[in-house]
């Protein structure tokens, strides 16, 4: 076999051998056999020297205890050495190298890199754009807002289900998001939900993306730059009636459209806008928004201009307010099953779509009043078994979280204590018998749910948003960071 010490992916041949200080199984037996037999008749426990020990001795039973790790160590080492090996390029070294076969490398699944994963129950999705579909009533679209990845769901996956769901549109918040949606092989409409850069205008009309539109000069742009090419340029018009983030002031919107009609290549799909409390328990600020945009649609249609889809309902008017139904709605945070407010609950059955999971990377039983993580903030009560999952606020467990949240473990709540880290943070489980709890003793490689429902129990993005204050958006899309999805 060639000596290729580099392969086309950049990894490149390792000299092979045992790790340094490494002994056979037979070695290691005969050792402590002699070193009990010299030592025998002492009035002490016979004992034997500790290689590098602190103490410097080992008692019979730790002796023979070495030995047995010693035997399985080996063992481990040459079942390593094997599972290695077919990885490498040929399954056999060659010179003294192992070469590693990407491709073979790369059938390691990503949970199996690294004890934590994301699942996404596309039957949950299924679920949420049925139910609100069939609440709104088939004469009316549907879209599925899936900017940010859906939420941290996955995008393409989220909206190919959605469409099969009753959406037949799509929002997205940036250029890249919708190319990434048409590289996907997905077809349906799509609208980016903002007015990007003139400089983005070619890829809008290359990857068929609708633009919201709200300045003359990016509108007069677009235009030109599709004429010039024999297409159409389509466009949403985003009307200001409060919120005051983009869009033309409602009482502007005829004017506007004077500056920008006469372009024979501009093609008005649609007008929105957005409510900005439309979740809130008081309602006067929603009403003034929705009676200012009807006002805007209505001096559109008196002025001889068609508006198009009227839509302006997110997740919270939608399943609240039927009024402002209009053509559409717009299904973001409830697609993925959290409820908007607390005012939708009573209203729909939404089922949350996220589970975050691990697996125990270690344990330990820590003595009485010793800390735990940085600080040392927890100290244990004793009885308890602390164990560690790769998890933490890079992974998107928010560090406020500390000592804060619980996680399951077989069904049981277990309290995760000390500071949360940025990859990593321990839980503790309770090792002493109650009457009415069930007791549990993880092991490491044990399943851990962090978000998600065992049985009875669950552990939801709901309670961690009312301890952080915040909303599941922001929690959803943390989570999905940096750990791998998968769909079930």
């Amino acid at each position: 076999m060639a000596d290729n010490t580099q392969l086309p992916n950049g990894f490149t041949g390792f000299a092979f051998r045992k790790p340094a200080g490494g002994t056979s199984a037979a070695d290691a037996i005969r050792e402590r056999e002699a070193q009990r037999a010299a030592h025998a008749g002492q009035p002490a426990p016979a004992q034997t020297p500790r290689r590098g020990g602190v103490n410097g001795f080992l008692t019979e039973r730790e002796a023979a205890s070495d030995a047995a790790n010693e035997v399985r160590g080996a063992f481990q080492y040459n079942r390593d050495h094997e599972e290695a090996a077919a990885y490498s390029a040929d399954g056999e070294t060659s010179e003294g190298r192992v070469e590693f076969d990407p491709e073979k490398l790369a059938t390691i699944p990503e949970k199996d890199r690294r004890w934590a994963w994301l699942e996404i129950d596309l039957n949950a999705i299924r679920h949420n754009a049925s139910a609100v579909k069939k609440m709104i009533g088939s004469g009316r679209h549907m879209m599925a807002v899936v900017k940010a990845d859906a939420y941290g769901h996955g995008a393409v996956r989220v909206a190919k289900t959605a469409l099969n769901s009753g959406a037949d549109y799509l929002g997205v918040a940036t250029v890249d998001e919708g190319i990434k949606l048409r590289e996907g092989l997905v077809n349906a409409p799509i609208l980016m939900l903002a007015e990007p850069p003139a400089s983005a205008i070619p890829l809008l009309l290359a990857y068929k993306i609708m633009p919201a539109v709200y300045s003359s000069e990016f509108a007069i742009k677009y235009a030109e730059a599709a004429d010039s090419m024999g297409l159409r340029a389509p466009y949403h018009l985003a009307i200001n009636t409060g919120m005051n983030r983009i869009g033309v002031r409602w009482d502007e919107v005829v004017n506007f459209m004077h500056q920008i009609g006469f372009h024979r290549a501009l093609e008005l799909e649609g007008v929105f806008t957005h409510f900005a409390t439309a979740d809130c328990p008081e309602t006067l600020d929603f009403h003034i928004q929705a009676k200012r945009y009807i006002e805007a649609v209505e001096g559109l249609r008196a002025a001889g201009i068609n508006p198009g889809i009227v839509h302006c309902a997110n997740s919270a008017a939608a399943i609240r307010y039927p009024d402002v139904r209009f053509d559409m709605v717009r299904l973001g945070i409830g697609l993925y099953g959290y409820q908007p407010c607390p005012e939708t609950t009573p209203l729909i059955e939404l089922r949350p779509a996220m589970s975050v999971h691990a697996r125990i990377t270690d344990t330990r039983l820590v003595p009485m009043s010793e800390g735990v993580s940085y600080g040392l903030n927890y100290r244990s009560p004793g009885s308890v078994k602390i164990c560690t999952v790769p998890v933490g606020y890079g992974d998107g467990l928010r560090r406020g979280l500390s000592s804060r949240t619980d996680f399951l473990v077989d069904g049981v709540r277990c309290r995760q204590v000390g500071n949360i880290c940025m990859d990593q943070c321990m839980f503790e489980v309770d090792l002493r018998s109650y009457a009415r709890r069930r007791r549990v003793d993880p092991q490491v490689g044990d399943e851990v749910l962090i978000v998600g429902q065992q049985g009875d129990a669950m552990v939801t993005i709901e309670e961690m948003c009312e301890t952080l204050g915040t909303i599941p958006h922001e929690l959803c899309i943390g989570f999905a960071q940096r750990m791998p999805r998968y769909y079930v």
